[in-house]
């Protein structure tokens, strides 16, 4: 489902549009969605990211241009969600406080890495796959593990990925 008040830029590539849930966000020119991706409510997009499948993108996620998204990242937005109050009652929106994470350009999180809320990744940072990203990840860091810690960094030149060129 593409709710009617998603902002959708010229040559936003959805493949399979009746296989994702948009609903309340920006999306930026020529971004590619994958298929099973949910993506709420005041998230933005910039341009030229490509999200793939089984993702989900909370309210309070800005991506800026040229992000990579693997299959099933998953965002967070909140430190310590709970379902309900102390009193019992069901939790709403007034409850809680959303807190916002930052993908800075040219950023590539990796399938299946979780991204906690609160955090910025720096620009042109790579989050491996798998990785739990608990604080803020520098300007060309390389991070993997549990929790994510840096591995090395990415060169200034363009990097071959298949090859074990590009960390210094």
């Amino acid at each position: 489902m593409i709710a009617s008040n998603v902002k959708l830029d010229d040559g936003t590539v959805i493949h399979h549009p009746d296989l994702v849930n948009l609903y309340g966000c920006t999306i930026g020119a020529g971004t590619r969605i994958g298929t099973f991706v949910e993506i709420q409510k005041n998230v933005l997009i910039g341009k030229n990211c490509k999200i793939s499948s089984h993702s989900f993108l909370c309210e309070g996620v800005t991506l800026e241009d040229g992000v990579f998204i693997g299959h099933g990242v998953m965002f967070t937005n909140d430190t310590y969600p709970r379902a309900v109050n102390p009193d019992g009652s069901l939790q709403t929106e007034a409850d809680w406080i959303v807190i916002p994470t930052l993908v800075k350009r040219h950023a590539s999180i990796g399938s299946n890495a979780t991204i906690l809320p609160g955090v910025t990744i720096g620009e042109a940072a790579q989050v491996g796959a798998g990785a739990v990203v608990t604080k803020d990840v520098s300007d060309g860091a390389i991070v993997a593990g549990v929790p994510a810690r840096m591995i090395g960094r990415i060169d200034d030149t363009p990097v071959d990925m298949h090859s074990s060129g590009g960390m210094r």
